[in-house]
């Protein structure tokens, strides 16, 4: 069996040092007295206040019920995107969150909770519902862009908007337009402009 993962396959990794699912694995120990002493303690609460204090936006999920594999691809769909998950004690989480703007999802760290962080507002959610779509067990509460608290609703709105990279692709497209087009464009109404621009954007989602 490999280190991090507890015989049932409800644990995923040892995110923080002190990862329930993880401890609990250990026969003969007892939770808190396993790996998670003081100072395992602190340095698990400075990291992920790091990763908070950074992030643009967190999101929240059940993922109870979910097999190794299916976690492990989660992972690194997350990666992919740019995006990270972390499986922490919920108790730690909730301290590592004090001070940063998304603290509201402390609320929602209640059971086997998996936070989904990144710096694109737009590449944890975008995978988090995707992800969902496919794993049902895998169940989104909510999150936080910055103070905005999120809803489900909200998650999946931002999930349906482009990535960061998509948006600078269109741009770059109409960077290189001709330069009599750009030149019109410069010299159009704001109105215009904006319908200009939401053209490109329409014709780039439909292609």
């Amino acid at each position: 069996m490999s280190e991090g993962f507890t015989p049932d396959g409800s644990g995923f990794g040892r995110d923080d040092g002190c990862n329930p699912a993880v401890l609990s694995s250990r026969r003969g120990r007892q939770p808190e007295r396993a790996c998670c002493g003081t100072s395992g303690k602190k340095e698990a609460v400075e990291q992920l206040n790091e990763v908070f204090k950074t992030t643009s936006v967190a999101i929240v999920a059940h993922y109870s019920g979910l097999t190794v594999a299916q976690m492990q691809t989660l992972r690194k769909q997350m990666k992919q995107a740019g995006a990270s998950v972390k499986v922490s004690k919920n108790r730690l989480a909730k301290i590592a969150l004090e001070g940063t703007d998304v603290a509201a999802i402390g609320s929602l760290l209640k059971g086997p909770t998996v936070i989904a962080t990144s710096n694109d507002p737009v590449a944890a959610p975008k995978v988090a519902i995707e992800f969902a779509k496919a794993n049902e067990k895998f169940v989104i509460l909510g999150g936080s862009m910055g103070k905005t608290v999120l809803n489900v609703d909200s998650v999946k709105a931002l999930a349906s908007l482009p990535s960061l990279d998509e948006l600078r692709g269109k741009l770059v497209g109409l960077i290189q337009a001709p330069a009599t087009k750009l030149a019109q464009l410069s010299n159009a109404p704001a109105a215009k402009l904006a319908r200009v621009i939401q053209a490109h954007a329409s014709k780039g989602e439909a292609a």
